[in-house]
């Protein structure tokens, strides 16, 4: 089931797909996962390149746009995600 209540291209939420966060639609890779290498250096160009090369550039800039709008939330989740990989 597909969910979502702003207009996103290709962006979705599904409850049972990474938690219910908001991810790129027909992939497990969440909204999250994109701004956390934006936010450690990777560029739009080295994630489609080299990183997600499944992704499109126009949807890492959605999920750039998606962050623009929900930044709080995002943020708590890449804060989220930090910690567990520091804790490994």
């Amino acid at each position: 089931m597909r969910e979502m209540s702003e207009s996103y291209r290709y962006i979705v939420r599904t409850p049972d797909v990474r938690g219910g966060n908001p991810r790129v639609e027909g992939t497990r890779i969440a909204v999250h996962d994109v701004i956390g290498l934006l936010q450690n250096g990777e560029t739009v160009e080295s994630i489609t390149g080299t990183c997600l090369t499944m992704l499109t550039k126009a949807q890492v800039y959605e999920c750039l746009a998606y962050y623009e709008d929900h930044r709080g939330e995002v943020d708590l989740l890449v804060a989220r995600q930090m910690a567990h990989a520091d804790q490994r």
